[in-house]
């Protein structure tokens, strides 16, 4: 296998994979190879997995890495005064991965109204929520009161549990009845 034929292949396993937002079989891949038999495809992905771009689970199915669905990592940008500058690849991420702490106990919810803006949570942002979490006084939760479900601040002031906006117009909120917290917001995601 030369090099330029395994770069080939490996750009067309990533554009694979960004397309249908999985790994192909192993039949798959040796259409999308042009190979003659699965044999001739060992060499390759024993390559792909020495080059971490993809894993193999423990019934031997293909597995994606960071490397095949992440961002480059290019370093970092000064926010305060410019200085100078240098693009350097630093690592590949997965947004997933940097984002989200517990993957099965996380949800993710479009925000609707105004009350967290001096938060910076804005209508129409996506927020990720950690059903998993113990929220702490001053976390940013998730929570039914008194069968309504809101995002506030999750105040505990001794024996005393209540919400607070994040906006001035908007009274602290003390549970009549009750007062459940689905989870703890964990990332907040806007899209310009």
């Amino acid at each position: 296998m030369t090099a330029d034929l395994y770069n080939q292949r490996k750009e067309e396993l990533v554009q694979y994979y960004k397309k249908y937002k999985q790994l192909p079989t192993y039949d798959e891949l040796v259409e999308l190879f042009h190979l003659r038999s699965k044999g001739s495809l060992h060499k390759y992905i024993q390559k792909f997995i020495d080059d971490e771009l993809i894993g193999k689970s423990d019934t031997g199915k293909l597995i994606p890495t960071t490397k095949l669905y992440g961002l480059r990592v290019l370093g970092s940008v000064q926010a305060g005064f410019p200085t100078a500058a240098e693009e350097e690849d630093v690592d590949t991420m997965s947004l997933d991965e940097y984002l989200i702490g517990n993957p099965q106990a996380s949800f993710m919810l479009t925000v609707s109204g105004d009350s967290m803006i001096d938060a910076g949570i804005m209508e129409g942002d996506m927020v990720i929520v950690d059903r998993g979490r113990v929220p702490k006084s001053g976390d940013i939760v998730v929570a039914e009161v008194d069968h309504d479900w809101t995002l506030k601040y999750f105040i505990k002031r001794g024996s005393t549990l209540f919400l607070r906006a994040a906006n001035k117009k908007y009274p602290d909120i003390h549970p009549q009845e009750e007062l459940k917290i689905g989870g703890v917001v964990t990332s907040v995601i806007r899209k310009y």
